[in-house]
């Protein structure tokens, strides 16, 4: 068995940071549907603009809102307006094709990967 990446948002952008809360990250679930993360899945965040890493699991947000919200202790490390890489992975036997995303500033969804829409055409889409 090995571990793949199996989901990425790429390049969002942090819209708040919450100290008070409990813990966790919230996640637009427009931006969940597209790259395959489930509410409460163990998520890998890394910071484009500090290098800082954590893991923390998902909650839900309000749909199509663009919220992204470092919640709890992880709110010391990534901050509002930091652009972050959102992750997930899988144990396989096989190769997994991850289903990666591309969000502009204000995280809406631009794209799918090269790699993605290939897999996407191949599959009749």
């Amino acid at each position: 068995m090995r571990i793949f990446l199996k989901s990425k948002i790429h390049n969002a952008t942090v819209t708040s940071a919450n100290l008070k809360y409990v813990g966790s990250i919230t996640i637009d679930p427009a931006l969940m549907e597209k790259a395959d993360i489930s509410e409460y899945e163990k998520v890998l965040v890394v910071d484009n603009n500090n290098g800082n890493r954590l893991e923390t699991y998902v909650i839900k947000g309000k749909k199509d809102s663009g919220k992204i919200c470092m919640n709890g202790a992880a709110a010391h490390l990534i901050k509002k307006g930091d652009e972050i890489i959102i992750m997930t992975f899988q144990m396989s036997k096989k190769l997994i094709k991850p289903k990666i995303i591309i969000v502009d500033k204000k995280n809406k969804f631009i794209r799918y990967t090269k790699e993605e829409l290939n897999k996407l055409k191949s599959s009749g889409c």
